[in-house]
């Protein structure tokens, strides 16, 4: 049985998921009206999906355990970026703080002695830690190529097999 503050916290991971899902398909969106980016377009919709099953994740998690999860409502994400270096570098501040915050997750499930939830929510600590350099790996392939539009159809044409090997 969950307590009243694990639940509180795993439906505030929900939301933040669920958040993670509309940025990345806002990001994909927009990276859609772009010229010349597919596969990053591909890659920000496959990122909205995966924060989606991360959400849903957490909610049947919440709701086996004896809780409630609750879905939330969401704010708008932002719609439009400079370019493409610009909508990557909002990609890893984003993680940083859905990192920040499956860690207050940990703290909580540490506090209340829940390890069953603490075992839970190691994947999510991987998977972050796994989100983190995928970023970082994007941006700084993205610092090296600059303004080169030659570099820029590389990076769109690697983006996907770079998404997958950083990920095993």
């Amino acid at each position: 049985m969950l307590s009243k503050k694990m639940q509180k916290q795993l439906n505030e991971q929900i939301k933040i998921e669920a958040e993670s899902s509309q940025v990345y398909l806002a990001m994909a969106s927009w990276a859609e009206i772009q010229p010349g980016i597919d596969n990053v377009t591909a890659f920000f919709y496959q990122h909205s999906e995966e924060e989606r099953q991360h959400m849903l994740k957490l909610i049947h998690f919440v709701n086996e355990r004896g809780g409630f999860a609750t879905v939330p409502a969401l704010p708008q994400p932002q719609l439009t970026f400079p370019s493409i270096k610009h909508a990557f570098a909002a990609l890893l501040k984003h993680e940083e703080f859905v990192s920040e915050s499956i860690n207050k997750c940990i703290e909580v499930s540490l506090e209340e002695k829940d390890y069953a939830t603490n075992n839970f929510l190691q994947w999510y600590v991987a998977e972050q830690i796994e989100e983190e350099a995928l970023a970082r790996t994007m941006n700084d392939k993205l610092e090296l190529i600059g303004d080169d539009k030659s570099g820029m159809y590389l990076f769109d044409k690697d983006i996907l097999t770079i998404s997958i090997d950083i990920e095993q």
